[in-house]
């Protein structure tokens, strides 16, 4: 049986900025560790003799021909972005380097 703590869970919680109340902690908790038993008893599963697969499905790379075209108007795309600088899409930051929220 895994052992998820509260601090497990924060942790997670933090590397995938989100924010939990406290009173939701310990159910996450109690889920993460269904999750994690769930994944371990396929340790248990007897696969001997069972050949490797990759991809079940069976799926064609269908190529297309390479053919050159105009590239895009960097001033006409920019106009249809809400914020742009120096030529670029400004967007939100997202990471924060460990330095406290992004």
């Amino acid at each position: 049986m895994a052992n998820i703590t509260k601090e497990d869970v924060l942790h997670t919680a933090n590397l995938s900025k989100l924010k939990f109340e406290d009173s939701a902690v310990e159910g996450f908790r109690e889920t993460f560790e269904k999750i994690v038993d769930m994944v371990e008893s396929l340790n248990e599963v007897d696969t001997e003799g069972v050949e490797f697969t990759m991809n079940v499905a069976d799926n064609e790379s269908y190529m297309r021909e390479d053919v050159p075209v105009e590239p895009w108007n960097r001033e006409e795309l920019l106009r249809s972005v809400p914020t742009a600088e120096e030529g670029y899409i400004q967007v939100p930051a997202i990471i924060d380097n460990g330095e406290g929220d992004a």
